[in-house]
């Protein structure tokens, strides 16, 4: 069987559940199984549910996973919604690998790449909207506040307006081109940021992202471990901050004189003090691991 994923923070990852003794491991956004498939192979006594949005990912994740068929559930879905699916299962553990995979960025069919023929972008390719949509039709000020907010473009007014005083672009490619050749160009491809921003509005990741969060908040598994991989700073920081409130014991108003609360609230306690990043092996041998940041929670 031919894999042609190697999944970020594999090891530290598997660590990070290493301790679950039984229960159902969620692993939010399976791709290609690599975590699903080192999880479920280090512990006999637990069972996945393996969710992805992505057909072509499910596919391929249930021959990878076939040998551990009768121990893992398979859902499609977006993973906003897995924990209500599933919220009365014994969950011990929650994975999510977030943003764009290895799958999506490598089949240029699928409009994620700079040499894509198609302007898709889309995860879940029934759904409606796609990345023609947002650079074809959106308005300057909207696509302003894309790349102003989702993509931590510099010249997000400059971007926005060469788009659309020079649309339609009918490719993922025709529209890099046009930025490299009109944007300045540093360390990084002038169209990296951009298309960042086209992606997450495609795909309302951020959005998604704090809403399994506070799916997870209202459940408060037991005794279970978040894990989250995140590859930029806008998902870290919605890590980072939903981690640091469920550690906070009093929840009182600022301005509270006393507290009244209890100050008995923390649900749990975050594992990881720094977020933990790919050494510089796992850099040289995978290049878009770079990024990545793995973030650990424990609930009580």
């Amino acid at each position: 069987m031919d894999i042609p994923h190697v999944p970020v923070l594999y090891q530290e990852t598997l660590e990070a559940f290493a301790d679950i003794e039984d229960g159902y491991i969620i692993d939010c956004t399976t791709g290609y199984a690599g975590h699903s498939l080192g999880i479920i192979s280090q512990n006999e006594n637990i069972k996945l549910i393996c969710n992805d949005q992505d057909d072509e990912a499910l596919a391929f994740s249930k021959n990878r996973l076939k040998d551990y068929e009768n121990r893992v559930i398979f859902n499609k879905g977006n993973f906003e919604h897995v924990l209500d699916k599933f919220k009365d299962y014994n969950i011990k553990g929650i994975l999510a690998d977030i943003g764009v995979s290895s799958l999506q960025l490598d089949k240029l069919q699928r409009g994620f790449g700079f040499e894509s023929d198609t302007l898709d972008m889309r995860m879940d390719q029934t759904q409606e909207l796609d990345a023609n949509i947002v650079v074809n039709s959106y308005s300057q000020v909207e696509l302003e506040n894309i790349f102003k907010e989702y993509g931590e473009v510099r010249e997000y007014k400059k971007v926005a307006s060469l788009i659309v005083n020079n649309r339609p672009f009918s490719s993922a490619k025709e529209l890099a081109e046009f930025l490299y050749k009109n944007m300045h160009k540093g360390k990084i491809h002038p169209a990296t940021l951009p298309f960042q921003g086209i992606r997450i509005e495609v795909n309302d990741e951020l959005g998604v992202l704090k809403r399994l969060f506070e799916s997870i908040e209202l459940i408060k598994p037991k005794n279970c471990i978040i894990a989250i991989i995140s590859f930029h700073s806008l998902e870290d920081r919605i890590v980072k901050n939903y981690f640091k409130k469920w550690t906070k014991s009093c929840v009182c108003p600022p301005e509270a004189f006393r507290c009244t609360c209890g100050n008995d609230n923390a649900l749990g306690k975050i594992l990881t003090k720094k977020p933990i990043t790919p050494t510089k092996a796992e850099i040289k041998q995978n290049p878009r691991s770079r990024s990545s940041k793995l973030r650990v929670f424990k609930f009580d």
